[in-house]
């Protein structure tokens, strides 16, 4: 493991239900990293997240996610480890009742923030990062899929975290919004905070060519390729 990995799994097995999906499993992904993960539906990916935020045990090996012992990590300690990561989803799961800020504000609170005055402000910051800050009293249906995506990732930074996975982010998106999220999320990554991404976009990896992870055929193909 390098001094600067934030996901390291050696030789782990993930089973999903006695079922073994992925063996033998080594990854490892550095401060800052940006990394495609790709493979059919069905090989392994989404499991292979649930691995990384602690929603599946791993079966064999040794797994260590922002200073966290995947091995032996208490039940209590999975929502701590789940602070370290930003998660976006393709489909959104905005809250439709309230508006951009109450949707942020909502997860600070949940996640022990107290201080009005610093909550207002991290608010305003995260949506700075993503280019929204006009629009903070909006309801989410007021605005575009790829702004209500903008918003998903500012909810992901707001406890700046030391890996954003996103799940098939452009997923509900157009090719040219698309391209603007990949955009995005690679300048979050040279800010420090590291990005693996699931994708099915091979417009999206040729147009951004980064380190590419492959499931296929229950194995993780470490610095895959695309034809």
């Amino acid at each position: 493991m390098t001094g600067n990995a934030v996901i390291n799994l050696g030789k782990v097995d993930v089973f999903q239900q006695k079922h073994l999906v992925l063996s033998n499993v080594n990854l490892n992904i550095d401060k800052g990293e940006f990394v495609f993960l790709i493979g059919q539906t069905g090989s392994g990916k989404s499991s292979l997240l649930k691995i990384i935020y602690g929603d599946l045990n791993i079966g064999n090996g040794d797994g260590l996610v922002a200073g966290f012992n995947l091995k032996n990590i208490a039940d209590r300690d999975i929502p701590f480890l789940r602070r370290k990561l930003g998660i976006v989803f393709q489909d959104f799961q905005l809250l439709g009742d309230r508006t951009v800020e109450k949707n942020l504000e909502f997860v600070l609170k949940a996640t022990g923030w107290k201080d009005a005055a610093l909550i207002t402000e991290r608010i305003k910051d995260v949506l700075e990062k993503v280019g929204l800050r006009s629009k903070i009293r909006k309801m989410p249906h007021e605005l575009s899929g790829g702004e209500q995506q903008r918003v998903v990732i500012a909810r992901a930074l707001l406890n700046n975290p030391e890996i954003i996975l996103a799940d098939e982010p452009t997923g509900n998106l157009d090719p040219d919004t698309s391209e603007e999220i990949v955009m995005l999320l690679k300048q979050i990554s040279q800010s420090g905070t590291s990005v693996l991404m699931a994708t099915h976009d091979y417009h999206i990896i040729r147009t951004f060519p980064s380190r590419i992870i492959k499931c296929e055929g229950g194995i993780v193909h470490e610095d895959a390729q695309i034809v």
